[in-house]
């Protein structure tokens, strides 16, 4: 017992404590010891990975954010753009129907509003019954010409015939009258002769040296010679009459020759009418197609596949020409304009592909670079800024920038509809 507190109280002793402390330096750790030293060595170096992890992660953020500067331009102010096909009425009348709802699916060719043809109808029809009967006035005006140019000739030739025949008939007369004067002086000759003779006779018979009966045939002779003459004195009257009227029918003749001489533009002038009416023709034709063309005009159908973007149609409602009816969005016709910087076109130019975001969906489409805009957007604007007083302050300006679409070959984009004109888009043109 002496011997083991004599033990504990050299330990308790101060020498005793260095020899102790001495003596756990150089024995070896326990496992719980060695649990208490190990965290705090594991702490400083997780530390130490942590920070180089971190180093690392803000070099290759800080490469691909340069890497996307020097490859990539983008912009936040960009929106689908579309073309807005505004449908209005081509002839005033009532709408009987309206087979569409605003923001429905319309393809190309669906009937959208009806316009009452009951109207329309009438005027194509007297438009056709005009049209037939300009018809029928045309052939029968062009079957004239030939008629009227063969009866026009033939009165010519027949004219010019009367007019020979009447120069020859006076030509007759004349002849006729210089044998009727010839006649004459004969019979005034034979006259007075037998005149001459029934003097002698006178006085013979007086004497008695010639009988009674010689002086009687002396007589009749010398009457019979009288009446002779004036036979013949009326005959050339009569041979005058005739070659005045002989002279009349010339006149005449001549006359109707002058008349008929206008053969050929009485033939041109029934052509003129037989022209005259076929353009009637033309022109009833014209007037059945524009008939025709309004009664078409009361049904409005779609042009292109798309959206019904507004619908101010209703039935019963009288509508005027011009008036508009409905608003159709073509869902293939559509492109972006972005609005970038003017620092970001040094190297931006027409066929540079280009990722385009779509806001509403989360999801990309593939498009390239269309063309460049003429200007800044300030300088289209209603009022285009002016420096008047002399202070210029540095406004970064933007240029519009049309981006296209790429668009399969099978044809079919945008068919699910999902963009839409003024849609907010985020492009990112890859411009090196």
């Amino acid at each position: 017992m002496a011997t083991q507190q004599t033990s504990v109280e050299e330990m308790r002793s101060p020498a005793a404590g260095e020899k102790l402390s001495q003596v756990d330096e150089e024995l070896p750790v326990k496992g719980d010891e060695r649990g208490d030293r190990e965290p705090r060595r594991t702490s400083a170096g997780t530390k130490k990975f942590v920070a180089a992890v971190a180093c690392l992660l803000v070099a290759i953020a800080a490469a691909i954010f340069i890497h996307r500067a020097l490859l990539y331009a983008d912009t936040d102010d960009a929106q689908v753009q579309g073309h807005i096909m505004p449908l209005s009425a081509r002839v005033s009348g009532q709408v009987l129907k309206v087979n569409f709802e605003q923001g429905q699916m319309v393809h190309a060719g669906d009937v959208l509003v009806e316009i009452d043809p009951k109207d329309y109808k009438v005027a194509r029809e007297q438009a056709a019954a005009d049209l037939a009967d300009a018809v029928d006035t045309a052939l029968s005006s062009r079957l004239n010409v030939p008629i009227a140019s063969a009866s026009a000739f033939s009165a010519l030739d027949s004219e010019q015939a009367a007019v020979k025949n009447a120069e020859a008939g006076i030509a007759a007369a004349q002849q006729n009258l210089q044998a009727d004067l010839a006649a004459l002086q004969q019979a005034q000759a034979n006259a007075a002769k037998t005149d001459s003779d029934l003097a002698r006779y006178e006085q013979l018979v007086k004497k008695e040296d010639i009988s009674q009966q010689q002086y009687d045939a002396a007589v009749s002779s010398a009457r019979a010679n009288q009446a002779a003459v004036k036979t013949a004195e009326a005959v050339i009257a009569a041979a005058r009459q005739a070659l005045q009227q002989a002279q009349g029918r010339l006149v005449q003749a001549k006359a109707d020759l002058r008349n008929t001489q206008t053969a050929p533009q009485q033939v041109l002038l029934t052509d003129a009418k037989a022209k005259s009416a076929e353009s009637q023709v033309a022109l009833r034709k014209a007037r059945l197609e524009q008939a025709q063309l309004n009664l078409d005009y009361t049904i409005i159908r779609s042009p292109v596949t798309g959206i019904v973007g507004k619908r101010s149609a209703e039935v019963g409602q009288n509508v005027s020409v011009g008036q508009e009816l409905i608003d159709v969005v073509p869902l293939d016709d559509i492109w972006v304009v972005a609005n970038f910087k003017e620092t970001q076109l040094a190297h931006m130019k027409p066929g540079q592909p280009v990722d385009i975001k779509v806001d509403a969906y989360g999801r990309k489409w593939k498009g390239y670079v269309s063309n460049l805009g003429g200007g800044t957007g300030s300088v289209f604007s209603l009022l285009p800024p002016e420096n008047a007083t002399g202070n210029y302050v540095k406004v970064v300006q933007r240029i519009p920038v049309r981006i296209d679409f790429d668009r399969p070959d099978r044809g079919g984009f945008n068919a699910d509809g999902l963009l839409k004109p003024g849609m907010s888009v985020e492009p990112e043109v890859r411009v090196r």
